[in-house]
């Protein structure tokens, strides 16, 4: 490597040519980011006590031999965005001053162009000192050359452009100051070597583990930037634009990140932390290749593998599947928000796609997901274990019986990943708030569109209160409902049984049952299913409203289905129970002790509160508390406890320094981090210490 300090205008006019290489992101400076240098060059111009004006690094590497009679053009690894905005600024100038008789301080459009922007003496590609990628090539070659916009312009090149040359116009009168501005500005030439350099290491260095771009950008250099740039030009085309495309501009910059954790967690059974895909993606690639492929195979078949997961996201996260009950099925569950379902759904997809089992069979693994996590929220059973059930499900999966080995494991987990059983998501559903509920759109949609082939057209309909929200009911309202009407309306106003749809919301307003019956667009003409049997009612009151709710329960079984199996086929996937010895309290002799006694009791019952998830085991050496394994376990001493906390001493908080590190050391438990409980007194900031490993287990950061 070799750094020198330069002035801009002089390193752009030695150089011969500027590439930005295909994997790099497109150009993405905005108003704001242009607006700062613009800033930064009129204060310099301005200013005779400013000497120079730093705006950073470019890092480039030739992209082969220079000859005598040949130069080779300079690959850009970092610093694209700054060189092509300083171009755009130089394009803009020279437009400004073409018809200026007086050139400021040597900047003419002759000079501008030809020192800058164009090599005079080259033709095709070779004539432009910057060639940028994709489609912001063709939009930065047409405003160098003056002509014409391509139909697909690049609009953050363009954009920019045209307002670099409404600031010159606006400020036409300080050019000169614009122009000694530019003068001033100072850059550090890094210019690597092929043979000693190696070009991501540093480009990770001046990224600052993606602090600028984003874990894509960086798993996409780490692809290809050190591959040769014919091989880089086609996988990039042949693989990673595919994707681009396939997610288009925006799902590109909103999703692939998190597609990408879906696709490791899928690969490496661990769910990398979302600031952390880019370095748990290198650890794959590492990982995975076989000591007798080559690096370019290997590669190759990384890439080739996340372009087809790449697909199976897009078909269930972006509504690109093309199979009309499936399409269906992904889009009911993406309305429920569970992203953490997909490293699942990616597996089974997978699978489907291979011919593992038939549509039919997926779209009843989706439909059960959908259940599962449905049936949860309105049992309202905690849902911080979600991420790592759908992040193992795949390791209980009996490829030869799919679907039946699905519905096995959803029957065996846990009491606190439990799939909710009929009886208590039928209990719950008739009371729970579902007007807050966040996806209350969804349900009821759901529940008019279940069974229908065409689905009925409910986008512009509204929720609507039978009994209204208004707290100072009208005496009709007060009659009907009796002495108790305000428990009543506070019991069931937002509840399954006083919940409906309709188009005539804002005409419906708080009349009475019966006005809203028989009005115009009223219960007796409404054609929607969840209004099924409005229309004969007398009245409305608190019998009506729980047999609705009672009637809706009973259909919201067939909507959101359980799964079943005979006990014989669900007793064959039972896990086969080891015989241990078992231990109790009394196999720890330190707890005979009053003091450590009450140390234990105090600790046991803060514990086991944290979540009802939580599970105590006596050990022989140590008492272990368990959520999805051990987070915390307790090794009773003579006058006090240690805790063994299950995580690395580098993710423990712990502003009062009680934790000690005990990597590498011999010790009971289970974990790197110790710490001892001497006093009832340390116990509210020792469980804030157990509260952590906890989290940690059960988190999806």
């Amino acid at each position: 490597m070799k750094a020198t300090e330069a002035r801009v205008l002089d390193f752009l006019r030695k150089s011969p040519q500027f590439v930005i290489p295909i994997y790099q992101r497109t150009y993405s400076w905005t108003e704001k980011e242009c607006r700062q240098l613009w800033e930064d060059i009129a204060r310099c111009g301005e200013n005779d006590k400013i000497g120079v004006h730093f705006i950073g690094s470019i890092v480039y590497i030739e992209e082969g031999l220079s000859q005598v009679s040949h130069q080779a053009s300079l690959m850009v690894i970092d610093g694209q965005q700054r060189l092509t905005t300083i171009t755009l600024l130089l394009a803009a100038l020279a437009k400004m001053v073409a018809d200026k008789e007086e050139p400021f301080d040597g900047f003419s459009e002759r000079k501008i162009k030809n020192y800058y922007l164009v090599n005079p003496e080259e033709d095709g590609d070779r004539h432009f000192k910057l060639l940028l990628s994709q489609t912001d090539k063709e939009t930065l070659m047409a405003l160098v050359k003056g002509s014409e916009l391509p139909k697909e312009a690049s609009l953050r090149v363009s954009e920019n452009f045209e307002l670099f040359l409404k600031w010159l116009k606006s400020h036409e009168a300080q050019l000169p100051t614009i122009c000694k501005g530019l003068a001033k500005l100072v850059l550090v030439d890094i210019a690597l070597s092929r043979d000693q350099d190696n070009p991501q290491l540093i480009f990770e260095s001046m990224n600052s583990t993606g602090k600028e771009l984003s874990q894509a950008d960086l798993i996409r250099n780490f692809i290809l930037m050190g591959l040769r740039p014919k091989l880089q030009t086609r996988l990039y085309k042949e693989y990673w634009r595919p994707m681009e495309l396939d997610f288009g501009q925006e799902a590109y910059g909103t999703h692939f990140d998190a597609f990408m954790r879906h696709y490791l967690t899928v690969k490496t059974g661990e769910i990398p932390k979302k600031n952390a895909v880019y370095d748990a993606f290198k650890d794959h690639a590492r990982i995975s290749k076989d000591e007798e492929t080559d690096e370019d195979t290997h590669i190759e078949d990384l890439i080739s593998e996340v372009r087809v997961y790449a697909k199976h996201f897009c078909a269930m996260a972006l509504g690109a599947e093309e199979d009309a009950e499936l399409k269906r099925a992904f889009h009911d569950l993406r309305e429920l928000k569970v992203d953490v379902s997909y490293p699942l759904l990616l597996e089974l997809y997978h699978d489907y796609a291979a011919g593992a089992f038939s549509a039919e069979d997926m779209v009843q693994a989706v439909r059960l997901i959908e259940s599962y996590v449905f049936r949860r929220a309105i049992c309202a059973v905690p849902t911080n274990s979600l991420n790592k059930t759908f992040a193992t499900f795949g390791k209980a999966l009996d490829k030869d019986h799919y679907l039946e080995s699905i519905k096995a494991h959803f029957l065996l987990l846990p009491s606190y990943r439990r799939f909710p059983n009929d009886e208590e998501f039928h209990r719950d559903l008739q009371t729970r708030d579902l007007y807050n509920f966040r996806s209350r759109s969804y349900w009821l949609r759901r529940f008019e569109n279940f069974g229908r082939k065409e689905l009925a057209p409910i986008d512009e309909c509204t929720i609507e209160h039978i009994l209204p929200q208004n707290e100072n009911l009208n005496a009709s309202w007060r009659e009907a409902l009796g002495e108790n009407w305000r428990d009543i309306q506070e019991r069931y106003l937002h509840t399954l049984g006083n919940l409906t749809l309709t188009r005539y919301n804002s005409e419906f307003k708080d009349h009475f049952f019966e006005q809203k019956r028989d009005m115009e667009g009223g219960f007796k003409m409404s054609p929607l299913k969840v209004n099924e049997g409005l229309g004969q009612l007398e009245t409305w009151n608190e019998v009506e409203i729980k047999k609705r709710a009672q009637r809706l329960a009973d259909q919201a079984a067939h909507v959101w289905v359980a799964p079943t199996l005979s006990d014989e086929i669900l007793e064959a996937y039972r896990p086969a129970k080891e015989e241990s010895t078992v231990y109790t309290m009394e196999d720890h002799s330190h707890l005979s002790n009053p003091l450590v006694a009450e140390l234990f009791d105090a600790f046991r019952k803060e514990v086991l509160a944290l979540d009802e998830c939580v599970i105590e085991e006596f050990l022989k050496l140590y008492i272990a508390y368990k959520a999805e394994t051990n987070f915390v376990d307790v090794i009773p001493q003579a006058k006090r406890l240690k805790l063994s906390l299950n995580m690395e001493f580098s993710e423990i908080n712990d502003p009062k320094g009680f934790c000690k590190d005990v990597t590498g050391l011999g010790r009971w438990g289970n974990g790197n981090v110790m710490v001892a409980l001497d006093s009832l007194d340390e116990l509210p900031y020792i469980m804030g210490l157990v509260r952590q490993s906890l989290e940690l287990q059960l988190g999806d950061e």
